[in-house]
């Protein structure tokens, strides 16, 4: 154990009151020697009693540091941190993720043993209560259909070099050579980080049994909130990069322009009507597919909900990307809607 490096663990956050207190008990759970592991609580000036918390448990837990970030975003609370880290590892952590005893110890072992330049653990979807819809939205968050091949979420046997992962562990010296987070990607941070870090010969690694607990949104509404911020910043991602990182990015989006635009074919044109039919005939059967593969475990509302869930996802995230490449192409200097880092 004293072998391993320091680590800091930031945890960016903005009205987390909820689920703080649990986080950060799960943190100071970790099976590190305590003068080895500070955990750094960068806070975009929460105003729901998140602050409070986090200084009440600083009060009792020295390691525990709270940073202001006055900008309220994720990626500036994400550099702010690294900034202020004093570990020789970096660690990012979520407010809204429960982490067992040995999940920071582990993400550092493989990153010592391995050669990765960053490595991540699986998100365990959990909902964010009891309700149907909770339950259904958590399942669609962790399910092929909902998510594609997004590893770290649909959790894979192996460990495997990856595209991008939930959060970090890298050595702190990465930053140097790859610079911070764009502070223009209020979304979407993370995956054009990895990117950068792949571009230069980086490798990221997932450790498939190293599994935290996250806890998915509890409503319809914020889950469109997410999709849809998430469609909308990935054309600036692929603009900053020069290109598109991967296919399962375009694939809502290319759905969204098949099914608006066969029906509007369709209204003009009726050879074209069998064309919107299979388009949303096949759609509707493979949500109905994995709804029913889910519906013993789930209940009938649940199941319910989950079918629901699917469309809210994809078309939620393709209006989002459209939306943006819209605005590429009649204002091509307009900066992206600013969106607080929070739930």
């Amino acid at each position: 154990m004293p072998a391993l490096p320091t680590v800091t663990v930031l945890v960016p956050c903005r009205n987390e009151a909820r689920h703080i207190v649990e986080c950060l008990d799960s943190l100071l759970a970790q099976d590190l020697p305590p003068d080895r592991c500070e955990i750094v609580v960068v806070d975009g000036m929460s105003d729901d009693g998140t602050r409070e918390r986090v200084r009440e448990h600083a009060a009792r837990h020295p390691r525990i540091r709270l940073v202001d970030n006055p900008a309220r975003t994720t990626p500036i609370a994400l550099n702010t941190g690294i900034r202020d880290a004093r570990g020789e590892v970096i660690v990012r952590a979520d407010a809204h993720v429960l982490y067992p005893r040995d999940y920071v110890r582990r993400l550092v072992e493989a990153l010592e043993a391995t050669g990765a330049d960053n490595v991540g653990g699986v998100l365990a979807t959990i909902p964010a209560n009891d309700g149907p819809v909770a339950r259904g939205i958590a399942v669609a968050m962790a399910h092929p259909l909902g998510v594609g091949n997004s590893y770290f979420r649909i959790g894979t046997k192996e460990p495997r070099w990856v595209d991008t992962i939930a959060f970090f562990c890298c050595r702190r010296q990465l930053f140097d050579r790859v610079g911070f987070f764009d502070e223009d990607l209020l979304r979407a941070q993370d995956a054009e980080f990895n990117s950068r870090l792949r571009a230069k010969g980086g490798r990221i690694l997932l450790v498939p049994d190293v599994v935290a607990r996250y806890y998915a949104r509890a409503t319809f509404r914020q889950v469109a909130r997410m999709f849809y911020q998430y469609g909308y910043f990935k054309p600036l991602m692929a603009r900053k990069l020069g290109r598109v990182v991967t296919f399962r990015q375009m694939v809502p989006a290319a759905f969204l322009l098949a099914l608006v635009g066969s029906a509007l074919l369709a209204l003009a044109v009726p050879l074209a009507r069998p064309l919107f039919a299979a388009i949303a005939g096949t759609y509707l059967a493979a949500i109905a597919v994995a709804a029913l593969r889910s519906a013993p475990r789930l209940g009938p509302r649940a199941t319910l909900a989950l079918a629901a869930v699917f469309p809210v996802l994809h078309l939620s995230y393709g209006w989002g990307f459209l939306r943006r490449l819209f605005e590429f192409a009649v204002r091509p200097g307009v900066r992206p809607v600013e969106i607080p880092l929070s739930r």
